[in-house]
């Protein structure tokens, strides 16, 4: 599985689309293609040699910054009658896998996992080959944080974060919809005082771009979203929390 990170308004949302290919059979996807300006320079040159043959578009939810540039994607004669795949209310969707199907991406399962709660038609994608795992988390996972609650609860983000995700093999790696980790550790370093923020917060101040560098392990320990049944002996919030 070749994964490659395409950013979009650098300096603004800090976006992030994802091209993921299956080095085998180099059938593609493309994850969010927001911004098809800054998308199509970046896969048409491999579409043209023959270095990828892209199947789909996937979206992760409908808001704008990650659906909102299908139309524009599809209106390419390179991308003409390309499968959308993604939740309910994404633009211009095809095809709306049930919680816990999927397809193929040549040798790469694909799963979808239903995540309500930054909309209700959020869908994070788990994809598995023999060279490792991934899952691409759009708004409801970032490293170190979470997404807002525009269209559910906290009682959903729970559910998202800490069952659904923490339920996937821990080696899994995080590439998210954004890069909001800098943001995400100020408030995450306000609450725990642990090693493994300290660490997610020098990396994070040393690197422009984190998507990718973590994985559901270690999310585990850093994003105090996804600590809230840790046993109280080993506490990683301090005492006047």
């Amino acid at each position: 599985m070749h994964i490659q990170s395409i950013p979009m308004w650098v300096g603004g949302s800090n976006n992030y689309a994802y091209l993921v290919m299956d080095e085998g059979s180099r059938e593609a996807v493309v994850v969010d293609p927001a911004n098809p300006e800054e998308v199509v320079p970046v896969l048409k040159p491999q579409l043209l040699d023959g270095t990828i043959n892209l199947t789909a578009i996937v979206n992760t939810h409908h808001h704008w910054d990650h659906a909102g540039g299908n139309e524009k994607m599809l209106a390419y004669p390179e991308f003409e009658g390309k499968p959308v795949i993604g939740g309910k209310d994404c633009e211009r969707v095809t095809t709306t896998p049930k919680n816990g199907e999927g397809f193929k991406i040549g040798d790469i399962s694909v799963k979808a996992l239903y995540t309500p709660c930054h909309t209700q038609d959020s869908i994070c994608w788990f994809m598995e080959d023999s060279t490792g795992r991934a899952v691409f988390t759009g708004d409801t996972l970032f490293h170190g944080g979470c997404g807002r609650f525009f269209e559910g609860t906290a009682e959903e983000m729970h559910t998202a974060l800490n069952k659904t995700l923490a339920a996937l093999p821990d080696d899994t790696k995080v590439y998210p919809g954004h890069e909001y980790t800098k943001a995400n550790v100020k408030f995450a370093v306000s609450v725990s005082q642990s090693e493994p923020v300290k660490k997610l917060e020098a990396f994070a101040e040393a690197n422009k771009e984190t998507q990718g560098k973590f994985t559901i392990g270690d999310e585990k320990k850093h994003n105090v979203f996804m600590m809230v049944d840790v046993c109280c002996s080993d506490p990683p919030f301090p005492s006047s929390a």
